[in-house]
């Protein structure tokens, strides 16, 4: 399952330790790779959720320049609801929802088969290694990504053995295989309905947040992005 058509992105997460504004933390990073071309996107989340799943894809997407036709994981909870006896997969709604707004061909590694992804695995070590160390230390994740992206730009110059351009040379390759992006970008959120308590707030991912007053005691409808909370009324 190495495949290296230019069509192809295998994608993973994986964690690290480092400090945010001050405060040493867990570190999850998404990685999408290209086979074909060695090129690599990361970017780092205060947790491994289906927010910043989706979030990471929206972002290597635009990134990249385009939608790789096939992408390959491993058997994620975000993505996977369960594995049926035949090995089928029942995919989650938001990962059904985000794999029809792309048209992406998603398919999965066997269980406890890494190197049914190896490209990915592979530059999972490598951002370990080169963009991690020393640990991280930023006021923000806005400042770590900026900073991993500009490493991920700057790695496509390096010219890899065995090969006689550089990767971002066999990128522009690469390109010409990927599917355009849509007009309209994908919503990178959780949608939840839940209640407004009597003193105007409503409960997401066990955090509370304030609503206006008229909101109490009504139902509510709350998009949770990664890095914050948007909420209305239900009609």
């Amino acid at each position: 399952m190495h495949e290296r058509r230019p069509d192809h992105a295998q994608v993973d997460f994986s964690e690290t330790l480092g400090t945010i504004g001050g405060l040493e933390c867990k570190i999850h990073f998404y990685v999408m790779s290209l086979p074909h071309s060695d090129a690599v996107f990361v970017k780092g989340y205060p947790t491994e959720t289906t927010e910043a799943f989706c979030d990471g894809h929206v972002s290597a997407f635009a990134f990249f320049g385009g939608i790789p036709q096939t992408i390959l994981y491993d058997n994620t909870k975000i993505a996977v609801a369960r594995i049926l006896g035949d090995r089928t997969r029942v995919r989650t709604q938001r990962f059904t929802e985000l794999q029809s707004h792309y048209l992406i061909d998603g398919r999965f590694g066997r269980p406890a088969r890494e190197n049914d992804k190896g490209n990915v695995e592979g530059m999972v070590g490598f951002t370990r290694r080169n963009f991690m160390v020393p640990p991280p230390r930023f006021n923000s994740f806005d400042d770590l990504n900026a900073h991993l992206e500009q490493r991920c730009l700057e790695r496509q110059g390096d010219k890899l053995r065995g090969h006689e351009q550089t990767i971002g040379n066999r990128l522009i390759s690469n390109r010409e295989a990927l599917m355009g992006l849509p007009v309209a970008e994908y919503e990178a959120c959780v949608h939840v309905s839940t209640r407004a308590t009597s003193i105007s707030t409503v409960r997401y991912r066990s955090n509370d947040y304030s609503v206006p007053v008229t909101y109490a005691h009504h139902d509510v409808h709350v998009r949770g992005f990664v890095h914050e909370c948007h909420h209305r009324l239900r009609q």
